[in-house]
């Protein structure tokens, strides 16, 4: 059987169950999903020459590290050239690329330092994300920065933060198409602090003296992330989830709630708090990783609470009210492999949520028809998925099996162990 009559065979099942495969393959070609910059480098950068500090870290030490604007944009289109479905770009405040000569601080950032981002978005025509960077700097002052006692501190990180609203403004225009700017930091204490509510206020005032900088809400969608903790700041964070959540709710009309799945605690899970957001937030932002343990940022893989954050997407017909960013930074292996898997990841949970019978098991639900309902969910698991998955990146001309491995091997070889 070719793959053709395989899917046409899939196609026919699927449709048996109330599922229209070519509806499911059309949607997710038009769902845009951010690919962050920050995998390709270790989060380094282009704006200072030291380590990554800050409550972060990339472990591992596989050759091939794009070191140059360049070299970066050219193993994204490595990785654009790989994965199906529509991209965004998602870039740090510290990948600025200035010429030599112009440097500029962070609170000094202006759009011309991302002119050639724009360049390189307008050249594949896709959108941007952005983040201000409130790590890997010597303002980070006893490892704060909204939140510092330190008048001076902070108003460097507002500066920061106001000027990266203006260039989320530009990639917005410049695009034609709405930039999410997420502010998060790793503002905390290592261990049991004696004022909690300090920080979080200075941290408040932060954030809201950030957001009264002018931009268009409609083009500029800013963001508020929380964190249970860090690397050194493990006993508080300022940005907790009960504070992010509610300074959202109280902001609403400015700024978005932002759910990393990574920055909560072992056995909370973002794909349940993804429905009840959304009862009461227009629109919810995500960044898709893969904690284990701890937030560690391991590459997305197709596994359960993966295809469970998706599934409450696609069942709660929300394409159109949350943002989907991808979050990890692997170093031990291949980096360009890695952002393949994750995206490719990310898009098959969207694809098989699509193609689930989603309002007919909400029925079984909703009449109480609990045994059936257990039934049909385990036997949806095992239907052809696989023949879908391999027509949705024929038509968008990827491969659908894991031949794109050569790929990056012949990359790796000719380009990567080069540098």
């Amino acid at each position: 059987m070719t793959r053709k009559e395989q899917y046409e065979s899939a196609k026919e099942m699927y449709a048996k169950i109330g599922v229209d495969t070519e509806k499911a393959i059309a949607a997710l070609m038009e769902q845009p999903v951010s690919l962050h910059c920050w995998q390709g480098d270790d989060v380094i950068g282009f704006d200072h020459d030291g380590p990554l500090t800050g409550g972060i870290q990339t472990t591992g030490d596989y050759p091939g590290k794009a070191r140059t604007p360049e070299q970066l944009m050219a193993d994204m289109e490595k990785v654009m050239s790989l994965v199906p479905g529509k991209v965004k770009l998602n870039i740090h405040a510290c990948y600025a690329i200035m010429e030599p000569g112009q440097f500029a601080d962070r609170d000094q950032l202006e759009p011309k330092h991302f002119a050639k981002w724009v360049e390189f978005a307008k050249k594949h025509n896709v959108g941007i994300d952005f983040n201000p960077t409130f790590f890997s700097h010597d303002k980070v002052k006893d490892g704060l920065t909204l939140s510092s006692p330190d008048e001076e501190t902070r108003k460097f990180w507002i500066n920061h933060g106001k000027a990266c609203i203006r260039i989320s403004q530009y990639f917005a225009e410049e695009t034609g198409i709405p930039c999410v700017m997420n502010i998060w930091t790793g503002d905390g204490y290592k261990d049991i602090p004696a004022d909690r509510m300090g920080p979080r206020m200075r941290y408040k005032d932060s954030i809201e003296q950030i957001l009264s900088e002018p931009y268009d809400f409609k083009k500029v969608k800013p963001c508020v992330e929380s964190k249970v903790f860090g690397i050194g700041v493990e006993a508080f964070t300022a940005g907790s989830a009960e504070f992010v959540l509610s300074f959202a709710a109280a902001h609403s009309d400015k700024c978005l709630p932002l759910m990393d799945n990574g920055h909560y605690h072992p056995t909370e899970m973002v794909s349940d708090k993804i429905p009840a957001l959304l009862c009461f937030f227009p629109e919810i932002a995500l960044h898709i990783t893969r904690p284990i343990r701890w937030d560690s940022d391991h590459v997305v893989l197709f596994d359960d609470e993966t295809r469970e954050m998706a599934k409450e997407i696609v069942r709660n017909d929300a394409f159109d009210r949350v943002y989907m960013a991808l979050d990890y930074f692997d170093a031990s292996i291949n980096r360009i492999s890695a952002w393949v898997v994750g995206f490719r990841s990310w898009q098959k949970a969207l694809l098989q949520a699509l193609c689930t019978p989603n309002a007919q098991l909400k029925e079984l639900q909703e009449a109480n028809r609990m045994t059936e309902l257990m039934v049909h969910q385990e036997e949806v698991k095992t239907y052809p998925f696989g023949a879908v998955w391999a027509e949705y990146c024929d038509r968008c001309g990827v491969a659908g099996d894991a031949s794109w491995l050569d790929e990056v091997l012949k990359y790796e070889k000719e380009v990567l162990l080069k540098r």
